[in-house]
């Protein structure tokens, strides 16, 4: 726990268990720090101070919400990475007495008036501040900071920069795949594990399938069209009927589209398929989703004899039906209003007239 006191000298300090390591040639610590510490530690830059004259981007507030409910919502099994920090001012590691003077383990002393800034982590350590007003208690939980001597604001800037510019996000079909507190996404990857359109077919890691993939469908192409016959915008916790509704729903359209079926007997391999047809492709999955919540707005009872029609769509990728609308110049499109016009040739293969609010859709055209 941090103290006060007057440690070598010089005034109060914060002291804290830590390790001690060397990178690119210069000292580091990573330090474990109680949570209540954190807002107290570090600054922001000032938000009229124009980028140049700073070492990190502007706040943004919109980010803060999702995590600090991500903190309150999952007490028990939160995860953070380390904060990366700049100090400027007195930072003093001295080891544990037993291990000498080399020694890596020991305490690190800081100035309490020195300027501490957070080169990454700045998200997080707002969202710490503002969960630890709604549940207090959260404060004698730990984070790692590492800790590196301030050496001025253009090497603060270049360790933004280097934190940053090598961070690649994990894709939409890996984050679906491990996050396992979100229940609709749990359901996903049970449903492209067990139905049989789907299972062994779908790529699981990533959002796009190379040429020579095994693979005819992405999870997150199944996830998001699953939600657009939800009518969501994002996920939410499903009920046992709305699961119904979704596997109901691919298995429909699994036994009505010819190329599916024959996928499932192994008569055209994944990559056939995906090079001569558009109906595996995450656009046109999207388009189903939209279609098939239509067709079973109007036909509660009936959609799935409605969907007995796709069985008369051409879904060849140079058929004159996609053209302008996922597919230009031979090239598919990956255009929101493509996806809408593609719902629309569905709806209207199925025997359904178009809306007024699809009509409008489809006078883009």
């Amino acid at each position: 726990m941090p103290e006060e006191g007057q440690l070598m000298g010089g005034g109060p300090k914060y002291d804290f268990d830590a390790i001690r390591g060397i990178q690119a040639g210069r000292e580091f610590y990573v330090a474990m720090c109680p949570l209540k510490t954190i807002p107290k530690l570090f600054i922001f830059n000032d938000y009229d101070i124009p980028p140049e004259l700073r070492s990190q981007r502007i706040l943004r507030e919109s980010r803060i919400p999702a995590i600090k409910d991500y903190i309150l919502n999952n007490p028990k099994d939160y995860t953070f990475s380390s904060l990366t920090a700049s100090v400027d001012g007195n930072m003093t590691f001295i080891p544990a007495p037993s291990l000498g003077k080399d020694g890596k383990l020991g305490r690190i002393y800081i100035d309490m008036d020195a300027r501490l800034l957070i080169n990454d982590g700045q998200h997080r350590r707002k969202a710490i501040e503002e969960a630890l007003k709604e549940k207090p208690e959260l404060g004698r939980e730990m984070i790692s900071v590492v800790f590196f001597q301030d050496e001025g604001l253009k090497r603060s800037q270049q360790m933004f920069s280097d934190l940053n510019k090598n961070a690649v996000k994990p894709t939409k079909s890996l984050n679906i795949l491990y996050d396992h507190r979100d229940e609709f996404y749990r359901f996903i990857v049970d449903l492209a594990n067990s139905l049989e359109i789907f299972r062994g077919r779908v790529e699981m890691e990533k959002t796009t399938l190379s040429n020579r993939s095994t693979k005819a469908f992405t999870l997150n192409g199944i996830s998001d069209a699953s939600l657009k016959l939800l009518g969501l915008g994002k996920t939410k916790k499903i009920t046992k009927k709305d699961e119904g509704l979704i596997t109901n729903f691919w298995k429909t359209v699994s036994e009505n589209i010819s190329e599916w079926q024959m996928l499932i007997k192994k008569e055209i391999p994944p990559s056939e398929l995906r090079k001569n047809f558009v109906n595996t492709n995450t656009n046109l999955l999207n388009a189903l989703g939209i279609a098939g919540r239509i067709i079973i707005q109007e036909f509660p009872n009936e959609w799935e004899i409605k969907l007995q029609s796709l069985k008369k769509i051409d879904w060849s990728r140079d058929a004159p039906e996609w053209d302008r609308r996922l597919m230009v110049n031979g090239q598919m499109q990956k255009q929101l209003i493509g996806i809408e016009l593609a719902a629309n040739i569905i709806i209207t293969k199925c025997g359904l007239s178009l809306s007024p609010i699809r009509q409008k859709i489809e006078d883009k055209l």
